[in-house]
């Protein structure tokens, strides 16, 4: 049984998603919250403890990336799955640099919902079609080793792929032109067998690259 906690301050929804995941017979919500304060409080007492907390971005008083910083400072053991509108790379960064292990949208198939729940409870990630390849093993690694042989410049473009900056901004940052990021851009992502910034930066941020908050 895996024990699920439901931030969203939308009740129609938060109520929508808890009633799919009722008919899941492994699944139950234990613990329904309006914004990410009282996700937070009522954390403090639960008994037991959710394994998965599945997080809005848009709330009051504490937005998604601001309750996945303080879950993950309070609880690093309990997974967090992102659930969203919005499904631009530099939001999926944000929310994974701030401690979830998962993004989905939210007009997901139930089936989809599931895996992604049941993943981040067995293998501490959820991954979709954001990454490919030789970033699965990656993210099965603890230790997040790889013996892709990255070049100065390639790391620091990765490192770079984790912030809001967008491409013209980091190549003014690494002092190069639009056209050579690009050119660097494309290698990692032969390199690594990854087709989206969001890969590079979950790469990144698995490999240690770069903190999460």
């Amino acid at each position: 049984m895996i024990h699920i906690a439901l931030a969203d301050d939308h009740a129609l929804i938060r109520k929508g998603v808890a009633e799919m995941l009722s008919k899941f017979s492994d699944i139950k919500v234990i613990l329904e919250a309006g914004t990410g304060k009282e996700l937070i409080a009522k954390m403090s007492n639960a008994d037991p403890m959710p394994e998965v907390c599945i997080v809005d971005i848009n709330m009051p008083e504490m937005n998604g990336y601001e309750t996945a910083t303080e879950l993950k400072k309070r609880w690093p053991k309990v997974g967090i799955l992102a659930l969203s509108m919005y499904d631009t790379e530099l939001n999926i960064i944000k929310m994974l640099r701030s401690g979830a292990h998962g993004y989905l949208l939210k007009d997901a198939d139930p089936e989809e919902l599931l895996q992604a729940i049941v993943s981040i409870h067995k293998h501490g990630f959820y991954y979709s079609d954001i990454v490919t390849g030789r970033m699965l093993n990656i993210l099965h690694d603890p230790d997040g080793k790889t013996n892709v042989d990255l070049t100065d410049k390639e790391l620091q473009l990765l490192k770079y792929c984790c912030t809001e900056l967008t491409y013209k901004e980091i190549a003014n940052e690494m002092n190069l032109s639009a056209r050579t990021i690009d050119g660097y851009r494309e290698t990692l992502f032969r390199k690594l067998n990854i087709t989206t910034r969001t890969g590079l930066a979950m790469y990144a941020i698995k490999a240690g690259m770069v903190s999460i908050k």
